[in-house]
């Protein structure tokens, strides 16, 4: 059985001018990624809202095969080479295996941490 990854980290730049620089425009690049790359089930490059140079990262691919595809479509090589126009200074990303999934809230709209 195939398992689902999530994908997410931190992107840091020099600047907040330069993160929100290139958050501005990498729309151009997140767009296909969601919409024609096999598996791709969440794409999402968002800036956080306490560091200014900082931009948090969350995918969400299918299983392996889907991710390994990714890495070797133009659209991630793309992406990173639109982060370097940006003063883009180092990235902390790790992948996950998901091996569980269930609603956070149950039926009385109660948060809960077990999966029911």
């Amino acid at each position: 059985m195939s398992q689902m990854i999530v994908l997410a980290g931190t992107a840091e730049f020099a600047t907040q001018e330069g993160c929100d620089a290139c958050l501005a425009t990498s729309g151009q690049y997140q767009e296909p990624a969601r919409t024609s790359e096999p598996g791709c089930l969440a794409y999402y490059f968002c800036p956080d809202p306490v560091v200014g140079t900082r931009m948090v990262v969350w995918e969400l691919w299918a299983d392996e095969a889907s991710l390994a595809a990714h890495f070797a479509h133009p659209n991630y090589k793309n992406m990173g080479q639109h982060f370097a126009k940006f003063d883009f200074i180092q990235g902390n990303f790790k992948k996950y295996r998901v091996d569980k999934m269930g609603d956070v809230y149950d039926e009385t709209f109660t948060p809960r941490a077990d999966f029911f």
